[in-house]
């Protein structure tokens, strides 16, 4: 590119190491190259906190690539055009505010008890399955109240469909191809989509929409009046996995954290007894109440944020962090190591709940706390994900003290594609005293 001020290149094998070892070359990336850094021609990795809040908050410069898991069906009358979408969304957005979430989190509190009543206790089990069929148990039922049953397996589908598309490959082909992962997704997303189809129908028909995401989505209103039915059908199913498939991952990390650090659970457990013995009478002002747990919660988010890694793509010859990116390169947002930014938090590799309790720790802080993204396209699902993960940390500890399975090696391997997981991670509950 000939540019004397290019961000350093990053050192010792660029895109092949990275690719054999990502988060760890993510790291040495920063450590010694900077704010930003270039992993080869046309694509750089912001690092730092700064570089990587402004990049996600300027939608305009840096705008996100339109690649949905589940994009639109393809139908012979067209389907909704992309102003009708886009009004699909908001409309969804209602539904996930967090004045919405604080009003149901009665109903999602019982399903979190449930779970942890349910833990095998006195065996090692692998735990990230189960904790993914409960928070899907409670995000279906959080969009689709009464129908959540009906809906659930092929919610479950999805998430399959999800798992086989952004598997790793040699290749990457054209969105237009229809290779065998994208059929598979299709033949789900279409499965999902007809089950949905008659829900709506006799929602509308009958006049009793419910107060849940996909009631508030069938609600007319004055700037959108009435959704299209296609319109209403094209925009769940990436939100219905997106309810449950990041929080696993999140809450693989929370319980091993609650296993290495026992006095910290053992916080949790003692603000957890304050809970009503009833999990339906539980309130917002009762989620509230459990402030430690919450930065817990925090804590370990900021540590392995569940996406470690954000694409975007310059629209125009820009600057960042005082360095020249050209148009049309691809800007890599590492909230792994902005996290990681001792300019941001100290001792940034020490597992410390308490920074979160001080009023230094607020996570409004820009570049402090990037796990659910920020700006334009930050998660609109994180009131939802963070009431379900702090409810169903709360009632584990409470119940239980949690411990990995003896021996030398590793009860779990680190899955770094697409995000972090505690694949393979098995730990043992055994019963509060």
């Amino acid at each position: 590119m000939g540019r004397t001020n290019e961000p350093p290149r990053l050192p010792e094998g660029g895109f092949a190491a990275w690719s054999r070892d990502r988060l760890a070359v993510a790291r040495r990336g920063a450590d010694e190259c900077g704010d930003v850094w270039q992993l080869e021609p046309g694509v750089y990795v912001a690092a730092a906190a700064g570089p990587c809040e402004e990049v996600l908050r300027n939608a305009e410069e840096f705008p996100k690539a339109p690649s949905p898991l589940f994009p639109p069906l393809k139908r012979s009358s067209g389907g909704p055009t992309r102003e009708e979408r886009a009004h699909a969304h908001a409309a969804r957005m209602r539904g996930l505010r967090a004045h919405a979430v604080a009003a149901r989190i009665g109903e999602i509190a019982p399903s979190a008890a449930r779970f942890a009543d349910q833990w095998p206790t006195g065996e090692d089990v692998e735990i990230l399955p189960l904790v993914r069929q409960a928070l899907a148990e409670i995000g279906v039922h959080y969009l689709f109240s009464e129908d959540a049953p009906t809906l659930l397996p092929f919610a479950s589908r999805l998430f399959l469909a999800r798992e086989v598309l952004v598997r790793p490959s040699r290749w990457i082909l054209p969105r237009w191809i229809p290779t065998p992962a994208r059929r598979f997704r299709t033949r789900q997303q279409v499965a999902f989509t007809n089950a949905l189809r008659p829900i709506v129908r006799r929602r509308r028909s009958s006049g009793r929409l419910g107060d849940d995401l996909l009631g508030q989505m069938l609600v007319p209103t004055s700037r959108y009046g009435l959704l299209s039915e296609e319109a209403v059908l094209d925009v769940l199913p990436g939100i219905t996995v997106a309810t449950f498939e990041t929080p696993s991952r999140a809450a693989g990390w929370i319980l091993l954290y609650l296993a290495r650090h026992p006095q910290a659970a053992d916080r949790v457990s003692a603000e957890a007894e304050l809970l009503p013995a009833d999990p339906a009478a539980t309130t917002n002002t009762h989620l509230e109440s459990l402030q430690y747990t919450q930065a817990l919660v925090r804590e370990v988010l900021r540590l392995h944020p569940p996406s470690w890694l954000l694409t975007r793509r310059a629209a125009r010859e820009t600057e960042l962090a005082g360095y020249t990116i050209d148009a049309g390169s691809t800007v890599l947002v590492c909230p792994y190591t902005a996290h990681r930014d001792a300019r941001e938090h100290s001792e940034p590799d020490r597992f410390q709940p308490e920074r979160w309790l001080d009023d230094s720790g607020s996570p409004a802080k820009p570049g402090a706390f990037l796990s659910f993204g920020t700006g334009p396209h930050g998660c609109e699902g994180v009131a939802l994900a963070m009431a379900m993960l702090t409810l169903l940390t709360a009632q584990i500890a409470r119940r239980y003290r949690l411990s990995e399975p003896p021996g030398p090696d590793p009860s779990f391997q680190v899955t770094t594609f697409e995000g972090l997981t505690t694949a393979g991670l098995r730990l043992r509950a055994t019963v509060r005293s």
